[in-house]
């Protein structure tokens, strides 16, 4: 799924108006315990993790502060959804675990 940004959200974002487009699939840590992971969907990261590290998600406000591992980046929301989705199960955290 693709959308278009108007002139003027192009001028306010400039470069990374073109960012906005994708879905990111992340991973984020917590600072204090690394032990400890989060694997998410987001269309703004910066935003997103703004909110976890504020306590504005109850799945991750008890770990703060976060920190981004990896983000993967997908035009298609279909495709970064079905990611998300194999990251959780036993075969996709035993992944995360070796690659990330």
């Amino acid at each position: 799924m693709l959308f278009l940004l108007s002139r003027q959200a192009q001028r306010d974002y400039g470069w990374q108006a073109s960012l906005m487009k994708f879905f990111y699939v992340y991973l984020i840590m917590s600072k204090r315990d690394q032990r400890i992971r989060y694997f998410g969907i987001t269309r703004n990261l910066k935003s997103r993790m703004a909110k976890h590290n504020s306590g504005g998600c109850l799945h991750t406000a008890k770990f703060r502060p976060r920190r981004v591992e990896v983000a993967v980046a997908f035009r298609s929301e279909e495709k970064a959804r079905a990611f998300e989705r194999y990251l959780k199960t036993g075969s996709g955290r035993e992944f995360s675990r070796r690659h990330f």
